[in-house]
């Protein structure tokens, strides 16, 4: 529901406030506020704007990552240092945050934690806290904002199902990952999602009336996410943890050593790009035999789709690739029990291995899927897509390839960069061009790279078949 309101110029209405921060950020340094006032190219205050902003749009859907400044130009946020703690200041921010003059309760929190994650990652990576040269320090990196967020939970029985699935479905999609979310609900399974609209929105809201029968508290909706998908991509109003990952690699890191299953809904290239990430660290050798499940499911008439992935997958990666997901079409229960039984595996794998039920230490993940992949022209033009490769390290590229044209259709810099210098350029191995090119061109055709209701898609790659 987009409950924009509007002023007497039909414009956006806005309110000025002073908040109280809600939920766990009770102080900062004087050095930390200095950095979040900061609108240098060095200071953290243009990243504090722009994630508050989508923040406080919660529940709007759009993915032009310019649109918000476009409807709240003079929007501002500092951050003031008191003596009994810190407050909040907003300048022109959306009055739809607000209720009878007072923000709402889950806007608030969900504010704190952009700045308690801003802050964190900025003063660790000052302080060279993180060793971001080698797969051990980057897991560290994780799991230690995570844990800063408090998302980690070290007493409670796996039972985390990370569900990944685009921003643009379709009206029977979004109800059908409704019915899979309460499915999951009603076997007390938490959720966990990019935290935007459509399939990321849906399995936490049918979760929640499925909790609410059986009268659980203490339920978990969390929202992972990046600075450069947040300003495409507002939380969704269900989110009740928030956390800011650095860059699309910790995030995709967050997902895998935090969940227990991984549902898959349909989607676009944001969710290829996610498929890609998990089959190239479980193709690995040193990952054989960890359990790990991954089940694809839609409604019946979204069985296309995944026909069109599995062959994509099959023709790229070798038929056996396929051993590592379970496709279910048209059938919520079908998918609550998959998903069920797969966590149970996890549990006694775990608790076999003695490993951590909140965080899979035992999973390895190289490097190549790790450091953060810069998307330009000729990065993209640089990719070795190649069967003639380890398959592992093919899928890393793959995902690359994926990641570029998530950042061309909605990062604020991959948009610039498309402005400036035209389509990125994919080039490989004639076959799996040609593949790839007849995917982009479904998922365009199915209206999965642009929310209806805008203009059409202008593609902002060029696959080169020949």
């Amino acid at each position: 529901m987009n409950d924009t309101q509007l002023d007497r110029a039909g414009k956006p209405a806005t309110v000025s406030a002073r908040i109280s921060p809600a939920g766990g950020l009770d102080i900062l340094s004087r050095n930390e506020v200095v950095r979040l006032r900061d609108a240098s190219g060095s200071g953290l205050h243009g990243l504090l704007r722009r994630c508050a902003l989508a923040v406080l749009t919660s529940g709007e859907v759009g993915d032009d990552p310019r649109g918000m400044f476009e409807q709240y130009p003079n929007f501002d946020i500092q951050v003031l240092q008191q003596d009994r703690g810190i407050k909040i200041e907003l300048s022109h921010a959306p009055a739809k945050a607000f209720v009878d003059g007072q923000i709402i309760r889950g806007i608030n929190e969900l504010l704190v934690a952009v700045v308690r994650d801003i802050v964190y990652v900025a003063t660790q990576l000052e302080q060279g806290a993180f060793n971001l040269e080698d797969t051990v320090g980057l897991t560290h990196a994780v799991f230690e904002i995570l844990r800063n967020a408090r998302i980690l939970k070290p007493q409670i029985d796996p039972n985390l199902v990370v569900c990944w699935g685009g921003h643009s479905i379709s009206r029977e999609e979004y109800e059908y990952t409704k019915s899979v979310g309460y499915q999951l609900g009603l076997r007390g399974m938490d959720i966990c999602t990019g935290c935007g609209p459509g399939a990321m929105k849906g399995p936490m809201k049918g979760a929640t009336i499925a909790h609410a029968k059986q009268r659980r508290r203490k339920n978990r909706y969390i929202g992972v996410t990046e600075p450069g998908i947040i300003a495409a991509e507002s939380p969704n109003p269900i989110v009740n943890q928030l956390v800011i990952m650095p860059d699309i690699e910790k995030r995709l890191e967050a997902f895998v050593r935090m969940g227990h299953t991984i549902i898959v809904f349909p989607g676009g290239v944001g969710t290829a790009e996610e498929i890609l990430y998990l089959l190239g660290i479980l193709l690995h050798p040193d990952n054989a035999g960890i359990p790990f499940p991954l089940i694809f499911t839609g409604p019946r008439q979204s069985a296309a789709y995944f026909e069109q992935i599995d062959t994509f997958l099959r023709l790229a990666l070798g038929d056996e690739v396929a051993q590592h997901y379970k496709i279910i079409v048209d059938d919520p229960i079908a998918v609550a029990h998959a998903a069920a039984r797969g966590t149970d595996k996890v549990r006694n794998h775990r608790l076999d291995n003695k490993d951590a039920f909140f965080f899979n230490w035992s999973l390895s993940i190289p490097l190549a899927f790790q450091q953060p992949f810069v998307p330009t022209h000729a990065a993209m033009r640089a990719l070795a897509i190649q069967r003639k490769r380890p398959r592992h390290e093919l899928a890393a590229d793959l995902r690359r390839v994926f990641s570029g044209i998530v950042a061309g259709n909605v990062k604020d810099e991959g948009v610039r960069a498309i402005e400036q210098y035209g389509p990125f350029e994919i080039d490989g191995e004639p076959e799996i061009m040609r593949a790839l090119d007849r995917l982009l061109q479904a998922f365009v055709q199915q209206h999965r790279m642009k929310l209806p209701g805008g203009s059409a898609y202008v593609p902002c790659y060029r696959v080169l078949t020949s």
